[in-house]
């Protein structure tokens, strides 16, 4: 069973930078393993769909409208996904979800991820 939980949400001001980490827990995620899969953040806002935001795989790919703007990264040692948000903007408001897939390449569509956290929310105010 794998398990993500993500953290670090919260309202915060325009301009204002926000770190969101997702723990990374179960069988499948040993220490050893973990950079062995790709993974994934995604958003949704109210009333839109759920949208990609950064993956990290083989490689890192960022949706244009967080590029220059989000940094995603991971550590091995505590098996934990990190997203590194700069330049917030109140378009950036959503709950943010962390993903993995079991596989190495990185991806933006959400049907290639097999496993979901719960989210964490942030709002940005200007």
């Amino acid at each position: 069973h794998v398990q993500l939980v993500e953290s670090g949400g919260g309202p915060v001001q325009a301009g204002d930078s926000l770190r969101l980490s997702c723990a990374a827990s179960g069988r499948t995620f040993s220490g050893r393993a973990f950079n062995s899969y790709a993974m994934g953040w995604f958003r949704q806002a109210t009333g839109k769909e759920r949208e990609f935001v950064a993956g990290i795989g083989n490689g890192t790919e960022y949706a244009d409208s967080v590029k220059g703007r989000c940094t995603i990264s991971r550590d091995k040692s505590t098996s934990t996904l990190v997203l590194q948000m700069d330049s917030l903007r109140p378009g950036d408001t959503a709950v943010y979800y962390c993903a993995a897939r079991q596989w190495y390449w990185t991806s933006r569509f959400l049907h290639e991820y097999d496993y979901w956290g719960q989210g964490t929310e942030v709002t940005v105010s200007s």
